[in-house]
């Protein structure tokens, strides 16, 4: 559907023509190119003796229009491909492993060239070059910032150059080996002298991180979860993260488990099961103060419990 090439390849014994469905290579008359995707479907279909629904994920409406003309029955593929992803096999649990530790090589060099006078950008890129020579993909935003920027979340990473006494704060959000992701957040402090409100933050981040990962087991509710979560302090909860949990694999998938706050809006039931892969996050930022803390991990649930796979240190100096 999206390939740049209408040609045979030398080692595919099967090869059914393109027929593209998007700007770039089909042009701006969509219509007329839905209508011959439409058609060679139709013919594929007819060869095989299918006569069942059609499930389609993410196309033009002009492909869904195009679709519904010819009378088939149309439903969400993406809904049959989030519930075909949530239970990871054994070879997918390695590539996330390998993914893992090709991440926390890349957190260690960037701990190891934190100091002052680097820029976020700076700092950040050492991720990525780390991704690419381990044969890593691609990494979906920049999320890395330092001191007032760190709070509220979700600032991404600029040409600040990084201050003694300040934090910086990072989500990998990274794609990695064999198209995994590794999704871990840690906060750091640039020097070795925190102040008690960062000093607070980070540990409020932490507790919370490490109490929810104990509530993951096979069998618990996704309502379960919300209602037996960390009960965060009251200034932390306006700039509370999007959720509390959320599920990964190729990138961040189903489910997203919201607070206690979004849960009347947003949130929606479901179950945990053995081998699904959860991140468990914290933002701890308050309104009046200026920095805050985020951390994550990616934890494996086992029929034993949750086990973590990242085991990047946290830091002692703003524990104690």
């Amino acid at each position: 559907l999206y390939s740049s090439a209408g040609r045979q390849y030398p080692h595919v014994s099967e090869y059914a023509r393109a027929h593209f469905i998007n700007v770039f290579d089909g042009g701006l008359d969509l219509a007329a190119a839905a209508k011959h995707f439409v058609a060679d479907i139709q013919d594929y279909r007819q060869q095989l003796g299918l006569t069942g629904p059609m499930a389609i994920e993410r196309f033009s409406p002009l492909v869904n229009q195009a679709v519904v003309s010819v009378g088939w029955q149309v439903l969400d593929a993406e809904i049959i491909v989030e519930q075909a992803k949530l239970i990871k096999s054994a070879e997918e649990i390695l590539c996330m492993q390998r993914s893992v530790a090709v991440a926390q090589q890349g957190i260690a060099q960037m701990q190891a060239a934190l100091q002052p006078g680097v820029t976020e950008n700076q700092l950040w890129s050492i991720l990525h070059q780390v991704n690419i020579a381990h044969d890593g993909n691609w990494i979906e935003g920049h999320m890395l910032a330092s001191g007032e920027r760190t709070n509220p979340w979700l600032q991404e990473a600029s040409n600040k150059l990084i201050s003694a006494g300040e934090l910086v704060a990072f989500d990998t959000d990274m794609i990695g080996p064999m198209g995994y992701i590794a999704d871990i957040s840690r906060t750091w402090l640039c020097g070795d002298k925190p102040n008690q409100q960062q000093q607070d933050a980070y540990r409020h981040a932490y507790d919370e991180i490490q109490f929810n990962t104990q509530l993951l087991r096979p069998g618990v509710t996704f309502k379960e979860l919300c209602d037996h979560a960390y009960v965060r302090q009251a200034k932390y909860q306006a700039h509370r993260y999007v959720c509390s949990f959320h599920g990964v694999g190729l990138s961040d998938e189903y489910p997203k488990i919201y607070y206690q706050e979004d849960w009347p809006r947003d949130g929606y039931d479901g179950v945990l099961e053995e081998n699904m892969v959860l991140c468990v996050e914290s933002f701890s930022g308050a309104e009046n103060e200026a920095e805050g803390v985020k951390l994550e991990n990616q934890v494996l649930i086992t029929a034993n419990g949750p086990q973590v796979m990242s085991d990047y240190s946290f830091e002692d100096i703003l524990l104690n």
